[in-house]
């Protein structure tokens, strides 16, 4: 007789799928296993009777959904609430003067930004994004450095050691920054350990950090924090705080533009 599946198992393979569509449908074992707060070996665990069902594929070290039409990578993201996102991303630009030096990280919105910058002369733009570095390539006398490492395909971007090494190279004027989830006690948040270290790696070296994001990453939970909130500067987004976010950013002097003053969250 076939063993059957307690409901602990049933849940854990729902966190996985969950903790996967949150990443961009891929992520290494040794992430999934920080993300949900349990050992490599539940990951394997679960994956492997995920896999049974056709929900995902493993591959040596890490896992990934197997519907692609689930599969939220980077090029998907960019097709999704584009008009608010081109908003925003102009209005990110705005703060950016000419000549300056600019970390932009793989977030969809910050692709947008780069979009935003094709005006701006004589930049100096880091990062560790191909679709950044391909945006702002051959622009207006603007000097492109992008980021060695190990590439990931759902963020089309480079992670990893030597990507912060080459990083660390650099002291920029402005970081733009992208983040998985906004929380009134913590600030922001991300949800893999790669991004983060790079985050903190770039915002202490940054006189003006810039932080892009929608309104529906209000509330969303993500374990790593990207940074102090009083380290980011200004916040770029789409539609007007709510009051306890607005009293928060407040409290920790961040700057919010919001594009969208018809609207409350």
């Amino acid at each position: 007789m076939p063993k059957q599946r307690n409901d602990r198992s049933t849940h854990r393979e729902i966190e996985l799928l969950d903790a996967l569509r949150r990443v961009g449908g891929s992520a290494r074992i040794a992430n999934l296993a920080e993300v949900l707060g349990v050992s490599e070996e539940t990951i394997r665990r679960t994956s492997k009777a995920l896999a049974k069902a056709d929900l995902v594929r493993r591959v040596h070290g890490g896992v990934f959904l197997a519907n692609a039409e689930a599969e939220s990578s980077v090029l998907s993201r960019l097709g999704q609430r584009s008009t608010e996102k081109r908003k925003i991303a102009q209005a990110a630009a705005d703060l950016i003067p000419d000549g300056a030096c600019v970390f932009l990280d793989v977030g969809s919105t910050t692709a947008f930004v780069a979009n935003a910058l094709h005006k701006h002369r004589k930049l100096t733009v880091v990062t560790n994004s191909l679709n950044v570095a391909q945006a702002m390539l051959n622009q207006n006398d603007n000097r492109v450095f992008l980021a060695g490492g190990e590439l990931r395909r759902t963020e089309r971007g480079a992670f990893g050691a030597d990507t912060s090494a080459f990083l660390q190279k650099f002291y920029f004027d402005f970081a733009v920054l992208s983040v998985d989830g906004i929380d009134a006690k913590g600030g922001f948040f991300l949800l893999g350990a790669q991004e983060a270290a790079i985050a903190q790696d770039v915002v202490a070296r940054t006189r003006h950090c810039i932080v892009v994001a929608d309104h529906l990453k209000f509330g969303q939970s993500a374990p790593l924090i990207v940074c102090p909130p009083e380290q980011i500067d200004s916040f770029v987004t789409d539609r007007p705080l709510a009051p306890v976010y607005r009293k928060k950013f407040s409290e920790w002097g961040i700057k919010t533009v919001h594009v969208d003053k018809s609207a409350l969250m």
